[in-house]
């Protein structure tokens, strides 16, 4: 990884970390809208992001959340990135609405269905709240990633300036 690329990962993962904790009330918690997960379409411009986008995961976690959240919340993110990265090139009409997919279900099954319904202390988990968990993570998700995320890389991409500094 040249110096370019290395200070690229170093400002998302700031970036991540920043929308996250400013942003608390919103990015924590069974309904959430984390809007910093708009950046885990940032893969589909190289594969630096997806070690930015997960290191940003992991420290806005460990510093506004729990240690599960740590764990669970930061291997969804890593799984959603390299996904993204994987169908980085797919468009839908000219849109990147492929790459928003992995992030929103990856998000949906990991955090929604797992992390919030079994390993949360005092939650005794049901199907039902699975399910719930999910959905209500994954709306969130839609948002951020299905909706901004999709308006970021096609910004990036319609703009000189934007695809020279996130591009490979």
């Amino acid at each position: 990884m040249n110096t370019k690329r290395l200070v690229r990962a170093a400002m998302v993962a700031a970036i991540y970390v920043v929308l996250c904790l400013v942003l608390a009330p919103f990015s924590y918690g069974a309904v959430q809208v984390r809007l910093a997960e708009m950046l885990c379409l940032l893969p589909v411009f190289g594969a630096e992001y997806i070690v930015a986008v997960t290191l940003g995961c992991f420290l806005a976690n460990l510093l506004g959340s729990t240690l599960v959240d740590v764990v669970f919340g930061t291997a969804a993110t890593l799984v959603a990135c390299l996904v993204t990265y994987a169908v980085r090139k797919v468009r839908v009409g000219g849109l990147a609405i492929p790459a928003a997919v992995p992030p929103i279900v990856s998000n949906a099954v990991i955090v929604g269905a797992l992390e919030l319904t079994f390993f949360l202390p005092g939650v005794t988990g049901t199907a039902a709240l699975a399910a719930w968990n999910a959905l209500t993570v994954g709306i969130g998700e839609v948002v951020s990633c299905g909706i901004l995320g999709v308006a970021l890389v096609k910004l990036i991409e319609s703009n000189t300036g934007l695809r020279r500094l996130f591009g490979e």
